[in-house]
């Protein structure tokens, strides 16, 4: 990796960087809590596709998803339609169920 070092004039801060300072400073605070609110959006709909395919993967209905890893059929719902996002141990379980279904499916009957 090749280093470069630059010198920053203090007298004119914006010559670095590639960002927009016009921009930057036309951004309001509803702008900001928009782009949160979207950010948000498509982390819950990343964790429900997630959630769906891995059930999927394992040829389960809901219902029988929600029996085998122990968690109410309400919450696999939730979280397949957006509403929820699995956290902790449960986030954990689902990435197993991913990579080694066989073990994770033996190991909880």
């Amino acid at each position: 990796m090749k280093t470069i070092h630059m010198t920053i004039d203090p007298a004119h801060p914006t010559a670095v960087g590639r960002i927009n300072p016009a921009r930057v400073d036309a951004t309001t605070e509803a702008d900001i809590a928009g782009q949160i609110a979207d950010d948000e959006a498509e982390t819950l709909l990343d964790a429900a596709k997630f959630t769906r395919r891995v059930r999927k993967r394992l040829g389960l209905s809901q219902a029988e998803f929600s029996r085998r890893i122990d968690v109410s059929l309400d919450t696999i719902r939730n979280w397949e339609q957006g509403k929820r996002c699995p956290t902790g141990a449960a986030k954990a379980l689902l990435k197993v169920l991913d990579k080694a279904p066989e073990a994770a499916l033996a190991a909880l009957d």
